[in-house]
Parts: C-alpha cells; sequence; structure tokens
C-alpha cells in the first residue's frame, strides 16, 4: 500500500507537537483514498526493568500521571518501570542517565530487548525497552528524578512474584512495565 502527506498542520506545538495531517492511501484497486488524523509527535523514549536475580527483585518508580488522573484514577498515581523522553542521545545513553536520576542506580550495561510503537493511532513514539541486572553497589543516590523537570518519583524494590501480582490486580497498569515484567517472566530472568 502507497502512501503519502499531502497536508500537515501544526495544532501546537507548547511542549509537544500535535498535528493535524491529511494523507492519502493507495487501496488494492488501486484508487487514491484521502484521510485526516491528528498525530501526536512526543519524541522517542526508553524504558527499562532492572532486576536481582539473587534477591529476586525488581526496582519499579511510582509518580504522578496527570492523564491518568482526567481518565478515573483517583490518586494519579502510577507504577511504572524507569522510562524517559530521547533527546539527543541514543536509546542507550539515554536510559543510563534515566536509570541514575529516577532511580539512583549506575547501570553500564543496559540490554535491548525490543521496540514498539505503543499507540501507532495517534501517537509517533517508538519506545526502546532494556533490562539490566543491579545490585547495592551500583546505589549511588536516592534516585527521585530531576528537581527542574519536576519530578518526584518514588523508588520501589519490589519482589518480582509480587510485582506480578501487581498486574493481575491492577495495581500496575502502565503498558510498557506490564510488557518487562512479562518478558521478564516468559525468558526466566527471575
Amino acid at each position: 500500500m502507497k502512501s503519502r502527506v499531502t497536508k500537515s498542520e501544526i495544532i501546537s506545538d507548547v511542549i509537544y507537537t500535535f498535528k493535524k495531517v491529511t494523507f492519502e492511501l493507495e487501496l488494492k484497486e488501486g484508487k487514491w483514498e484521502s484521510q485526516c488524523r491528528e498525530v501526536f509527535d512526543r519524541g522517542n523514549g526508553a524504558t527499562i526493568l532492572l532486576y536481582n536475580p539473587g534477591k529476586q527483585t525488581v526496582i519499579l518508580t511510582k509518580q504522578f500521571r496527570i492523564p491518568t488522573y482526567l481518565n478515573g484514577n483517583t490518586s494519579g498515581m502510577m507504577i511504572e518501570a524507569c522510562a524517559g523522553s530521547i533527546e539527543d542521545e541514543s536509546p542507550e545513553v539515554n536510559i543510563t542517565r534515566e536509570t541514575e536520576e529516577e532511580t539512583g542506580y549506575a547501570i553500564k550495561s543496559p540490554r535491548k530487548i525490543f521496540e514498539a510503537y505503543m499507540s501507532p493511532a495517534a501517537v509517533t513514539e517508538i519506545l526502546y525497552f532494556f533490562i539490566a541486572e543491579y545490585d547495592e553497589s551500583m546505589k549511588i543516590n536516592a534516585g527521585g528524578g530531576m528537581a527542574d523537570e519536576h519530578e518526584h518519583i518514588e523508588v520501589m524494590e519490589v519482589k518480582f512474584a509480587q510485582a506480578i501480582s501487581m498486574v493481575k490486580s491492577g495495581e500496575i497498569k502502565d503498558g510498557k512495565t506490564i510488557m518487562l515484567l512479562q518478558y521478564a517472566q516468559l525468558n526466566d530472568l527471575l
């Protein structure tokens, strides 16, 4: 199927870019069809699951997320894997920095396991998924995020079995975190 963009208008670019895009698709019978969609471009991101096989634990974070609050999460708090937006750096450099800022752990070799579009009908973001082992010798600060980014992150060390139970109970509702925990479970990391 061939496609072509015929018009792209910026609706908002205060923090991220929100566009109205008109495009055409060539259908199977050769006819071109015009469509219009709103597209949210927030750049790409990276996420990581820190895990400790000896202790059977993972490191997660907890923070307030306004979109979830606006959609029925009464506290607005979300339990998530460490993650961040990629700016002018590779996904590996980004997730290493974000891990230190958010969790306080200095990791050296994050391993990329896959990448995915998280909401491809409306969002351009590709999310790069990583895993890394951790231990207490890697803890160099308290974590909690960056004050200048208004981050107020609680760092949680959770037994892996408990994290899986939290997915089942609905306490963990974040898609990227569920994907990472399921990856760990399917690949017998813990």
